[in-house]
């Protein structure tokens, strides 16, 4: 029974993981689009929303030079013992 537990926990700490990833790909992905003029919206303010949508917490978001947008979050786990982040860089195409 406490291997099952064990691997409960795992497994909820992998899938969390995953969706701050999701949630940080994507927001950062927005505020690039919002930096470049394909969106509209201030990018920052595009991330945190992008991020609000899939339950994550923007925690840092810096416009770079180029159109680059980076972007950090956060989504707590289940069980109150943490957070997991996420980060990701996002601008036009090389």
């Amino acid at each position: 029974m406490a291997l099952l537990a064990g691997l409960l926990l795992l497994v909820q700490a992998s899938v969390t993981a995953s969706r701050a990833a999701t949630a940080a790909d994507l927001a950062a992905l927005a505020a690039a689009d919002a930096e470049r003029g394909l969106a509209s919206g201030e990018p920052c303010a595009v991330a945190g929303d992008v991020a609000g949508r899939h339950e994550a917490r923007l925690t840092s978001c810096k416009v770079l030079g180029g159109d680059e947008v980076e972007v950090t979050t956060e989504l707590a786990y289940a069980f109150a013992w943490g957070a997991a982040t996420g980060r990701a860089r996002a601008g036009p195409p090389p």
